[in-house]
């Protein structure tokens, strides 16, 4: 706790928002005068809050009581000191502090997202490698939407009019919203983000963030604290930023895509390329347990009903896992780069993952590739949305039944994790599957 508390005392810090990512990726905790933080040296909260869905709503009763105790037993959250970030948009010197979570016996709670990422990492430094990641982020910039039944509409930029058309890496279109970006920049520097580029996308008002390589960590972290930065720069100039994986008809979704690469941890070398440059076994082997598990494991990378609107052919979007080198329609890219800097773009993860699970699944997927010697598919080239093998499931529903089977991802994250994970995801389904659709109304209503 010395390196916090100095941190807080140069910062002048007086309120400290203690957060942990329940598994949806929503910030959970409690916001603290700081020297109360300092003098508790962490916080506990309800292990339950790790089975709670988007809705609210919590999972079965008979699920509920077997993954918790039956005393709904608190969790010890401590604060991680290479976690530590400001909020500039405070009224008041303000932190936020990204927590771990442990039983009273200092075992890792095995639900926690963020442990499930640490509990890959340790795989990778049990064989002396250290992954490298680089994500990118995409969302959209919509007005204020103040009632759920209307449909999304683009915000009023600098001109005073809406964005029509496709503006795909417009410069004129994303300085539209330069005030805005302004803020952002000023605001993710004050919180030390590595961000890189900016873009505008495909999308009306769709944009896309790049982050600079790293730390899957560190870089999931700062995912977890660059949407409520994005998010908030949004509100205060009067619009929304939105990272559902598809939120408007007719436009394309938004994506997460993880670019992602292996060091030897002595040698410091891309283990993905030989010494004559060309790629290397384990690369290959890399991508070949991509292909096999990111079917068997799909609700981590899309994790809502409205995930599975964004895998449409013709879109930007990936529809199986083929794999091909420069090519944007398969879902396993391999990015023109020189050796060292060799590495596979997984194109499936939606913006709406959770960046901790999304990427810990990312790499065991890989992971058990080279640990299980599984040979890829023959490369694409060419147009891959023609290509019918290696199909994802097409609904949440059928991929949670297929997520259930898969027993090798299952003896990595541990079964409370993977039973608890299906079992908030079916919650939502139940809750979604509840309401009554405008399209149902306009097609149904007159017409059965």
């Amino acid at each position: 706790m010395n390196k916090i508390e100095s941190w807080l005392k140069e910062n002048k810090i007086t309120e400290v928002e203690c957060m942990v990512s329940d598994l949806t990726g929503i910030a959970r905790g409690k916001i603290a005068p700081t020297m109360k933080f300092i003098s508790e040296k962490g916080m506990r909260l309800p292990e339950s809050i790790l089975l709670q869905s988007v809705t609210g709503d919590y999972v079965e009763d008979d699920i509920y009581y077997d993954l918790l105790d039956p005393a709904d037993i608190d969790m010890i959250c401590k604060p991680d000191e290479t976690a530590m970030f400001t909020v500039p948009w405070a009224l008041e010197p303000t932190a936020q502090i990204i927590h771990d979570c442990f039983d009273k016996m200092g075992n890792p709670i095995e639900m926690s997202p963020r442990n499930v990422l640490k509990t890959v990492l340790k795989l990778y430094q049990k064989k002396g490698w250290k992954p490298i990641v680089a994500p990118e982020m995409e969302f959209y910039l919509t007005r204020r939407n103040e009632d759920p039944d209307l449909p999304l509409q683009p915000p009023i930029g600098r001109s005073g009019r809406q964005e029509t058309g496709r503006q795909s890496f417009s410069i004129d279109a994303a300085n539209e919203f330069d005030p805005l970006f302004e803020d952002m920049y000023d605001w993710c520097e004050a919180q030390g983000l590595d961000l890189d580029t900016l873009i505008h996308e495909e999308g009306t008002a769709q944009m896309e963030i790049n982050f600079r390589h790293g730390d899957p960590l560190h870089l999931a972290d700062q995912i977890q604290v660059f949407k409520r930065t994005m998010r908030e720069a949004a509100l205060k100039h009067d619009m929304t930023a939105t990272f559902m994986a598809k939120p408007i008809t007719n436009e394309p979704g938004s994506a997460m895509h993880l670019h992602q690469s292996i060091v030897d941890t002595k040698t410091g070398k891309n283990i993905f390329s030989n010494d004559d440059g060309s790629m290397s076994e384990l690369f290959l082997q890399h991508i070949g347990g991509l292909q096999r598990y990111i079917p068997e494991v799909l609700p981590l990378f899309a994790p809502n009903v409205n995930s599975f609107r964004r895998f449409l052919p013709d879109t930007s979007a990936p529809v199986n896992v083929e794999w091909g080198e420069e090519n944007r329609t398969a879902g396993l890219r391999v990015p023109d780069s020189n050796p060292q800097n060799r590495r596979v773009e997984n194109r499936l993860p939606g913006a709406d993952a959770n960046p901790y699970i999304a990427i810990a699944a990312s790499l065991l997927c890989g992971y058990l590739g080279m640990e299980n010697q599984i040979s890829p598919s023959a490369p694409v080239k060419g147009r891959a949305y023609e290509r019918r093998n290696l199909r994802l499931p097409l609904t949440i529903e059928s991929a949670l039944e297929r997520m259930e089977q898969c027993k090798d991802v299952e003896s990595v994250l541990g079964s409370k994790f993977c039973r608890g994970y299906v079992a908030v995801k079916r919650a939502e389904h139940e809750n979604y599957k509840r309401v009554i659709s405008s399209w149902e109304r306009e097609f149904l209503l007159l017409s059965v």
